[in-house]
């Protein structure tokens, strides 16, 4: 048979195939109708279960497996379809609704925001490339971040979230589902380290270098060298850097970024010594409402999977049914319970459009643990 007729063959039982899906999509809305009315679930694991094992009598080896996968598609669309018509219109969805239609231009550029550490720390830097007026009240640790915007002290915070080469910054993603503050904005910032120290000190006669345990990790390769050197975490590289400058030890020496040496007048024992050219944090600008600027296209959130097998996958197909670019995915175990997780989640959406708004809600909805953390503008 030639290659054209096989494709017209291919052609008419598509039509048939077009037809039937669109049938089955109409009758999966009657079925949400139903489940919203009785307050069920959207997911019914049993009955998918029924299908997939009917095929598997029905379809014999190979193309069962193609049947299976087939149909675990169809059971996704089905889910993302029932899922707008059943949250689409939820007090959850009003909310979020409302954030974006109270929306604002940009951020206040002569805001008080609170960082933590001191005068030449990185999240310095990166809060004055966010907000380049800002009026900044330095803080002690992540938490009081937290609590000088929950309490209105100031307007936003700038925290670090995450490194390329160390990953995420657990404690401020623990405050985040904890704290009831939200992600306005974020930025990446290259993160450059230096070994410093006061004029005089010799490399061979250092005992202790401080750090942030950040930027003794992102430069460990290089520390390894130093036998007999002991490294010392403390608050911040800014807070280190000033511990060295104001000390008469002439054995210590801290690792912290140029500006930051050049600010507390130390000079370079060694420069870039990270462990990665390719070393990048991420930070963040938080708010204490959420707050939805124009033009913010990232969605962050912390969600739980319903226990059971393929909890994950079902939450996961959701996103992929609506053509969603998931660009993080974490799993970090839920502390006094056995193998049972929270993801982290970063994904590239907005909350105007309804079909995002009626995912979030069913999440919302469904999972034990949900927390939306941010729709935001990151560059």
């Amino acid at each position: 048979m030639s290659l054209k007729n096989s494709r017209k063959k291919i052609d008419a039982i598509d039509e048939k195939l077009i037809k039937n899906f669109v049938e089955r999509m109409q009758v999966a809305i009657e079925i949400a109708e139903a489940k919203k009315a009785s307050n069920q679930p959207i997911l019914d694991e049993s009955r998918e279960r029924d299908i997939l094992d009917k095929i598997t009598e029905e379809v014999e080896p190979p193309l069962d497996t193609y049947a299976r996968k087939f149909y675990r598609e169809i059971f996704a669309l089905n889910r993302a379809y029932q899922g707008q018509m059943i949250y689409g219109e939820s007090p959850y969805v009003e909310t979020l609704r409302k954030a974006v239609k109270e929306g604002k231009l940009k951020l206040n550029q002569r805001a008080k925001v609170a960082c933590p550490g001191i005068l030449g720390s990185n999240t310095q830097e990166a809060c004055d490339k966010m907000i380049q007026m800002a009026q900044i009240m330095y803080v002690n640790n992540f938490s009081a971040v937290f609590d000088a915007v929950e309490q209105g002290l100031c307007e936003y915070g700038v925290l670090p979230l995450e490194n390329s080469a160390n990953g995420s910054v657990k404690e401020v993603y623990d405050l985040l589902e904890k704290k009831d503050c939200h992600i306005v904005r974020a930025t990446k910032q290259w993160i450059g380290h230096n070994l410093c120290a006061k004029k005089g000190t010799k490399l061979e006669n250092l005992t202790k270098i401080y750090s942030h345990p950040q930027a003794l990790a992102q430069a460990s390769k290089w520390l390894s060298q130093l036998k007999n050197a002991e490294l010392c975490p403390m608050e911040n590289t800014a807070t280190a850097a000033k511990f060295v400058a104001n000390s008469e030890d002439d054995t210590i020496a801290c690792v912290c970024s140029a500006n930051c040496a050049k600010l507390y007048h130390l000079e370079n024992l060694a420069e870039k010594i990270q462990n990665s050219d390719n070393n990048y944090t991420r930070f963040i600008c938080i708010s204490k409402n959420l707050d939805v600027y124009h033009g913010a296209n990232k969605i962050s959130l912390i969600t739980t999977a319903n226990h059971f097998p393929g909890g994950l996958g079902a939450i996961l197909s959701r996103f992929s049914s609506l053509g969603l670019n998931l660009t993080k995915l974490e799993s970090r175990p839920i502390v006094g319970r056995d193998f049972e997780f929270i993801f982290y989640l970063d994904f590239e959406a907005s909350l105007a459009e309804p079909s995002v708004r009626a995912l979030l809600a069913e999440l919302h909805d469904s999972q034990e643990g949900f927390t939306l953390l941010g729709n935001y503008i990151e560059y």
